[in-house]
């Protein structure tokens, strides 16, 4: 880096599909000083079954696409991307690359040990792989690549403290190498709850549960259908929202008509703001999380927690203050729920400790100042 002359730092993600990961890239992408970083975007494409949250949302974020790039593994067209980052690279001359997910973790710091060798390498788990995702012997082999990776690395991010924790057990790069950095999120905008709920067409006096998010395996919708099952039974004045989609939805709706369950599948949306304003309860039921920004957004809404205790969801949930962490099971996660549908006083308190946990810990700017001054101290 010249002096007097802003660091340049390229971002290196794989896909920008609608969900956390992209959102933080995008917003460092938007908010990062450009007299002090000069930054440019590296990313794939989506699969056609996923939404891309810079034509959907951040249109206003610009980005250098490589084929190849994206979720799917193919040999021939994996080599491609590698090839192409390797010239990016070469061309843009970064003083800092850093990348995000694990594809482009592999290929982009690789890729930059070969074209830009002196650039400080910087990686962010936005969770990691080592649970829910894989078998014993593939998981053993993602360990092994990431050790590996972490030898060429200048800092490790994680976004949480147990997604630290657990990549440090695992021996994924010394612990001196981590910095934690909580994601932040712009203030979401609310609405009062039964202008809310009129604008969405819901009944003013039912009770809502609220899942955002992707209908995939790791986030186990079979466990909202054993939710729903139990409140069509239990609780027939509560109803669960679900906003969001994926490979699973077809099936899930399928299911909740057969059996009349009281679910409604509003797809992928964009107003989440107006949703978790309807909303008296957010809900998570998954195997594995990084540090989920529904649960955050959650929380600026004032909605208390019940989620499954995952990930690093504990730094968001703080449990029996701003909401439940329950054990991975529907069982857990009913019991949860049952405690707050019948106690709306406690609904109330745990939503406002939540609220203001999210103002202390989780903002855009402190998040990207964070940043910011890590690049900085990198040179």
């Amino acid at each position: 880096m010249n002096s007097g002359h802003p660091m340049r730092v390229m971002q290196i993600i794989a896909r920008m599909n609608v969900g956390g990961p992209a959102v933080l890239v995008a917003d460092l992408m938007r908010n990062l000083d450009p007299t002090i970083v000069n930054a440019v975007l590296v990313t794939g494409y989506c699969d056609e079954n996923e939404s891309d949250y810079l034509e959907e949302v951040a249109k206003d974020v610009k980005a250098i696409r490589v084929p190849g790039l994206g979720r799917s593994i193919s040999p021939l067209r994996d080599l491609n991307a590698f090839l192409l980052l390797v010239k990016e690279i070469r061309k843009f001359k970064p003083d800092v690359i850093h990348t995000h997910t694990a594809k482009a973790g592999v290929l982009g710091r690789v890729a930059g040990l070969i074209a830009a060798p002196s650039a400080k390498r910087i990686h962010t788990f936005h969770g990691h792989l080592l649970r829910g995702y894989f078998g014993k012997s593939k998981t053993s082999l993602v360990v092994l690549v990431e050790k590996f990776l972490a030898l060429m690395t200048f800092r490790i991010i994680a976004i949480g403290n147990s997604v630290k924790k657990d990549l440090v057990k695992a021996g994924i790069g010394a612990d001196s190498k981590y910095v934690v950095i909580f994601p932040g999120l712009q203030p979401l905008k609310t609405y009062a709850k039964e202008e809310a709920k009129k604008s969405l067409g819901l009944e003013p006096n039912k009770t809502y549960l609220v899942f955002v998010g992707r209908l995939t395996q790791i986030k186990r919708p079979d466990r909202l259908l054993a939710i729903a099952r139990y409140l069509k039974v239990n609780h027939p004045n509560s109803h669960i929202l679900i906003a969001g989609a994926g490979e699973l939805l077809k099936t899930v709706e399928g299911v909740s008509a057969s059996e009349g369950l009281p679910m409604t599948f509003l797809g992928w949306r964009s107003d989440i703001d107006l949703i978790l304003s309807a909303g008296d309860i957010a809900i998570l039921c998954s195997d594995n999380e990084g540090i989920p920004l529904t649960l955050i957004q959650a929380s600026q809404a004032g909605l208390p927690i019940i989620s499954s205790d995952v990930g690093s969801v504990s730094d968001i949930v703080i449990d029996g203050v701003t909401g439940f962490l329950t054990e991975v099971t529907p069982e857990g996660l009913i019991q949860g729920i049952t405690r707050l549908l019948e106690n709306p006083e406690l609904r109330h308190t745990f939503g406002k400790a939540g609220e203001q946990r999210a103002r202390d810990f989780f903002s855009s700017h402190s998040m990207v100042e964070h940043h910011q001054r890590l690049y900085s101290q990198s040179l």
